[in-house]
């Protein structure tokens, strides 16, 4: 009787190869939790847990393209886990600014506006359906490229295409029925 045929890789060999492939896309892989899960403590469990398989499969991953290889360990963990789909869009404020805002102070009619702007597109994303709101979450909140995107949905790039087109277009229309931003509907 054979014995099974033994890993020549060792337990460091796989460490450094994890520092060298996932590390460095921990933050795509958050993002793309957070898109999918309903909460930050969903998102944190969801990631321990990708973060688990990826390690433990690290040695059987033939390092071409990690994003995509990393970003299908989160989804199938995710489906894995059996949890609805719920996008956890805009839950915690935790949307990181790009914008100094220090730099300019602006004046309190300012500051009133733009809330009032904010909650009128918060409320206009949450309208979308769970499948339009990921997608919007993925590449315009999150900044995902459409491949990236596509990868983490488990769909194709081209249905990333249309379900963002569909969903800026039921935003805008939501928007432009206000008679404060423009609209002339009411």
């Amino acid at each position: 009787m054979r014995e099974p045929a033994r890993s020549t890789v060792t337990a460091e060999q796989n460490a450094a190869r994890f520092d060298v492939i996932v590390v460095p896309e921990i933050p795509v892989m958050w993002r793309a939790a957070c898109a999918i899960c309903a909460n930050r403590a969903d998102a944190e469990d969801l990631m321990q847990d990708a973060l688990v398989r990826a390690f433990r499969f690290i040695d059987g991953f033939d390092g071409d393209h990690p994003r995509a290889w990393l970003l299908t360990i989160v989804r199938n963990t995710y489906r894995n886990r059996g949890r609805r789909r719920r996008p956890g869009l805009f839950a915690n404020g935790e949307i990181p600014e790009s914008v100094d805002v220090r730099a300019s102070q602006p004046s309190a009619e300012d500051e009133l506006v733009a809330r009032d702007l904010d909650d009128r597109v918060d409320a206009a994303v949450r309208s979308l359906t769970p499948k339009l709101a990921q997608v919007v979450a993925l590449v315009d909140i999150a900044g995902f490229t459409y491949d990236e995107a596509a990868a983490t949905l488990g769909i194709p790039a081209g249905t990333v295409m249309s379900r963002l087109h569909r969903a800026r277009k039921q935003i805008r229309a939501r928007l432009d029925r206000h008679p404060d931003l423009g609209g002339t509907r009411s």
